[in-house]
């Protein structure tokens, strides 16, 4: 018999999210201030950044949170196996995730460009960045999650890692549905 909460997950996961978010809102919030007041400056650099790679970014990560989204599925269902091959599956989308992203980030530092370059360029590499060291914080939150449940550590009744671990790449998830199109695609 399978136990519900709500919210899913662990309650802490939850605070630690709002405050995430809370954080990541204050970034968006002063970058969009600050490209109302540079929309020239802002649509120039802008057009340095590399859509493709952010759209296929995007995907990934789209794809990834519904692979969580089946080993949650999987769990509830007593099945510790697929639970873990679908962690997996959303592992390595967030290994592409990171492997494109650090390709975007080795093109503009062989460019020259870092946080001093412009006003663009701050916003840009600090967003960017930040969120990347969510995805990975996510990507060990979900490793812990998976060898827990490759072990037998989750079942049907007893699910709450699983769901904490979903939660918070969901969070990875949205921001970056926010940040692609706030910094890649908005003129």
């Amino acid at each position: 018999m399978e136990k519900n909460t709500w919210p899913p997950g662990d309650l802490v996961i939850w605070i630690f999210i709002m405050a995430e978010l809370l954080v990541f809102g204050i970034f968006f919030a002063a970058y969009a201030f600050t490209r109302a007041n540079h929309v020239e400056l802002f649509n120039t650099y802008q057009a340095t950044l590399d859509q493709n790679a952010a759209l296929i970014n995007t995907l990934t990560l789209i794809i990834s949170s519904y692979f969580v989204v089946r080993a949650v599925a999987a769990i509830k269902n007593n099945d510790s196996n697929r639970c873990f091959q679908w962690l997996l599956a959303t592992l390595f989308m967030g290994m592409v995730f990171l492997v494109i992203k650090s390709m975007e980030f080795q093109h503009h530092f062989s460019q020259g460009i870092s946080l001093s370059t412009n006003t663009f360029y701050m916003f840009y590499l600090s967003m960017t960045f930040f969120h990347f060291l969510h995805v990975i914080l996510g990507m060990v939150i979900l490793v812990a999650v998976a060898l827990k449940a490759r072990a037998g550590g989750y079942s049907a009744r007893e699910h709450d890692g699983v769901e904490t671990g979903a939660s918070y790449w969901h969070m990875v998830d949205l921001v970056w549905m926010i940040l692609f199109p706030l910094v890649y695609v908005m003129k």
